[in-house]
């Protein structure tokens, strides 16, 4: 048997970055596998590593600014200077402490990615469908709606999204992991398609903040609303997607 204290907390790290050489890295797996804690633990860090990216990726094409190119200057820095300084050390000591933070909440990160797992993989199966990609239709929509709603034992509404150019296709009703989930289908005057999951049993949260996540070149906003989980997929760019979430949220919640 695997003994844990053989295993560090550094090395869980460098396991989720893929650092360890490959023997080590086999080892720590093996470990993983018949701990179902530190799985949650490891998910939760991968889980940070995405939402790293989501946030900085897009700066590394930035170029340098000047002012950081220049000869460090070695005079008696102000006053002035110094308190800039120390309110930026204090802005990222509070981004490493919210990340440091959502390594304590891992079983909010690991629901949030199952969401996102069964919202784009459902967008996947059924978006190409010609004949069949919803199971009632939306000229059945209050009694989408209804069914639905009884089914998740929660108030499901199904946003309005014509002022942005997009028609209700219809939608069904889906397995989730803990319960069945809600699958609403969108579609353009070009044809392009979005998918609305939602799912309830979740983990209360008092954070809805929007969270962006891109999977297989598919674009995804989710949330979690109370006891409520919902993921929008589209191929859209992520500013049009923005800006399609924004609208089902205020709908969702009037």
């Amino acid at each position: 048997m695997i003994q844990t204290k053989k295993i560090s907390e550094s090395e869980l790290q460098a396991f989720v970055d893929g650092q360890l050489d490959p023997k080590r890295h086999a080892f720590i797996a093996e470990y993983i596998n018949t701990h179902p804690e530190v799985a949650q633990r490891i998910a939760a860090y991968r889980q940070q590593n995405d939402l790293l990216h989501d946030l900085f990726d897009d700066t590394l094409d930035e170029s340098v600014p000047k002012a950081l190119t220049k000869q460090p200057d070695t005079k008696i820095k102000t006053p002035a200077f110094q308190l800039a300084a120390s309110i930026t050390l204090l802005i990222i000591g509070g981004v490493l402490g919210w990340m440091l933070h959502s390594q304590t909440t891992p079983q909010f990160q690991i629901v949030t990615h199952q969401i996102v797992n069964q919202a784009v993989n459902a967008h996947v199966v059924y978006t190409p469908e010609v004949k069949h990609p919803v199971e009632v239709g939306a000229q059945q929509e209050a009694h989408l709606v209804k069914w639905l709603s009884k089914r998740l034992n929660e108030d499901i509404k199904s946003p309005n999204l014509s002022s942005l150019g997009y028609q209700l296709v219809g939608g069904r009703l889906l397995p989730g992991d803990t319960g069945p989930a809600a699958f609403f289908m969108y579609e353009n005057a070009s044809g392009e398609r979005l998918t609305l999951f939602v799912r309830t049993q979740v983990e209360q949260n008092n954070e809805t903040a929007f969270r962006f996540h891109n999977q297989n070149g598919l674009n995804v906003f989710y949330w979690i609303d109370g006891p409520v989980g919902y993921a929008l997929t589209g191929s859209i760019d992520k500013s049009t997607l923005l800006n399609v979430a924004h609208s089902v949220y205020q709908q969702i919640n009037l």
